[in-house]
């Protein structure tokens, strides 16, 4: 599978730039797409679900336009929007029996076997009689992975899909998309969340105000904030000043201060050991530093 996104622009009446040229190639595996609230990652994957139209550029998929393709490509695609909504008066059994069913499969006992095998995937299998809307947040969640995968689509999109999961959850879905990359499917995780590009995706992308300001390896992001990535202790009443000059990522409070971690071009008036970076320093690093730059891409 092989999507390509080239030149593509999303423009509202009011001449706002949601999406300003992207060109991104995807291929099967995970690939993560990283950015603020607001950066128009939203935008994208509607756009590459077909709810949305580009007001120019082309989507690719495996050679054939999507645009002249939408039934197509729909029929071999899984999606988990952000704002995932469901029937209220089905049982969770029932609506992915429905969702299923869209998904293609018509025989009837092969379906309720696939349904029962997703939902014990998703780990709603107990309470697979329970109405839909009587479930919890992070069940209900899970819910809309589980219909987002049922069928056994070849593309898979998911926005912000670890919203409201807790952490076991977080890494049960993390645990199914990594054994889903394993198949000849293309996955899209849209995520503000560090640790999900982290521990899923083998490529990756950083969306920024609508533009892309880097394509390529997670490791590869992680080299733009060699150097600048600060560890060193700083006094109580030091750490409201330290706050106001520098980016901290983390602060564990000592006897008489904080050992702290912190971003920045050069430290000033101020010592401490640089450390190697993670993708989390490397995030807060772009945000706070490169991405205010010019505006363009840093490569």
């Amino acid at each position: 599978m092989e999507i390509q996104i080239e030149n593509l622009v999303k423009e509202y009446k009011n001449n706002f730039k949601a999406l300003d040229n992207v060109n991104l190639t995807i291929n099967d595996g995970i690939f993560g797409l990283l950015g603020p609230n607001g950066a128009g990652k939203s935008t994208l994957m509607r756009i590459l679900v077909t709810l949305l139209k580009p007001t120019s550029g082309k989507i690719l998929v495996n050679g054939k336009e999507l645009a002249d393709n939408r039934k197509d490509v729909r029929s071999i695609l899984g999606y988990l929007p952000q704002d995932f909504r469901f029937f209220v008066k089905l049982r969770t059994w029932e609506f992915l029996d429905y969702a299923a069913s869209l998904a293609g499969l018509k025989n009837k006992k092969e379906r309720l076997a696939a349904v029962d095998e997703m939902l014990e995937q998703v780990g709603l299998f107990d309470v697979r009689n329970r109405f839909a809307n009587k479930l919890s947040g992070g069940m209900k969640r899970r819910l809309g992975i589980a219909q987002a995968l049922i069928g056994d689509p070849k593309i898979i999109i998911v926005d912000e899909p670890t919203t409201g999961l807790d952490p076991e959850e977080r890494i049960r879905f993390r645990n199914i998309l990594s054994n889903l990359s394993q198949k000849e499917v293309a996955i899209i995780l849209s995520t503000h969340i560090v640790g999900d590009i982290s521990s899923t995706c083998s490529k990756m992308a950083l969306l920024n105000g609508g533009s892309v300001h880097f394509q390529g390896a997670p490791e590869d992001f992680v080299k733009l904030a060699d150097g600048h990535v600060f560890r060193t202790q700083v006094l109580f009443d030091e750490m409201k000043d330290i706050n106001e000059r520098y980016p901290v990522v983390s602060s564990v409070p000592g006897e008489s201060g904080y050992e702290i971690e912190l971003v920045a071009d050069k430290l000033d008036g101020l010592s401490g050991e640089t450390i190697p970076p993670n993708l989390e320093h490397a995030y807060v690093y772009f945000m706070e530093y490169l991405a205010k730059s010019a505006g363009n891409s840093p490569y």
